[in-house]
């Protein structure tokens, strides 16, 4: 086997309720995950030694200009190798395609694709406790990345449960440029907490789905806005598109996104929301 290469999904809240905080400072977070069908991609290959990490793409510049050590894949692989008691002898190739720091999880994915893809290499069983327990370490929304299809996403991500079945459902994905620190965001956070909101039965459309979330929220969009004004704008743009169900921040942003019920409203909306230095892009929840 000489390469092995996974998809590293766009990650998004569909809704996200902060519900306390801890004595450690982290906050316990209540929220419903689902992925998308655009994302980074990722490819392991055997190497002499390692691990070494080449990324490309239109997002690889913020990247490359940090040291590769301290990048979560390759913090993840030499975990696992160390965990396994092997040499991170591999060449991972990055294509970095969703903006960095923007709330859609993709360092974490990223992570999660490298574990899922290493674990394949080196013929590691995809339900090994080391891969769970390694992402758990690496980053709080490793462990549901590393699962990759819709879950509930409890404590500090530390608790997966299983979410109903999503229906067909076609998004448009809009960042606007500007890298959004989570640690930022939960600092600008005042006010109090929220309850749990999970819902058991499955939402038969993609109508359904938005009424079930327009009673939920993102609790970080109101800190959001404060380290980033122009996700108000984002919002607004995507509500104002014809067949827009739903427009909400993922995450703590700065990447917003809004549900339709057909591919092609989500493609004309896409189309109507470009600008510059926007990244737009339609897409599709997966299952």
């Amino acid at each position: 086997m000489t390469a092995i290469t996974e998809a590293a999904p766009a990650k998004l809240n569909l809704y996200l309720h902060v519900l306390g905080r801890r004595a450690d400072g982290y906050h316990e977070l209540d929220s419903l995950v689902a992925f998308a069908d655009v994302g980074d991609r990722l490819t392991v290959s055997p190497a002499h030694d390692g691990p070494h990490l080449a990324i490309a793409g239109p997002f690889a510049a913020p990247l490359l200009a940090e040291d590769p050590a301290g990048n979560l894949v390759t913090r993840a692989a030499a975990a696992l190798a160390e965990r396994l008691g092997r040499a991170p002898a591999v060449r991972i190739d990055l294509e970095k395609n969703l903006p960095v720091a923007s709330g859609i999880g993709g360092g974490s994915a990223d992570a999660a694709a490298c574990l899922r893809a290493l674990a394949r290499l080196w013929g590691v069983p995809a339900d090994a406790p080391e891969l769970s327990e390694i992402g758990g370490r690496l980053g709080a929304d490793v462990p549901v990345c590393l699962a990759g299809r819709p879950a509930y996403f409890g404590g500090i991500g530390d608790r997966l449960d299983p979410a109903p079945a999503l229906p067909e459902t076609h998004i448009v994905l809009v960042n606007p440029g500007v890298p959004v620190p989570t640690p930022a965001v939960f600092k600008a956070r005042q006010g109090g907490f929220s309850a749990p909101a999970r819902f058991a039965e499955s939402p038969a459309t993609a109508a359904e789905l938005a009424a079930r979330l327009a009673g939920r929220r993102n609790d970080l969009t109101a800190p959001a806005l404060t380290v980033a004004p122009v996700v108000a704008t984002v919002l607004e743009a995507l509500a104002a598109t014809p067949g827009c169900l739903l427009p909400r921040l993922s995450g703590s942003g700065a990447t917003c996104f809004a549900l339709y019920a057909t591919a092609a409203e989500a493609q004309t909306a896409a189309e109507r929301l470009m600008r510059p230095g926007w990244w737009v892009t339609a897409a599709r929840l997966t299952a």
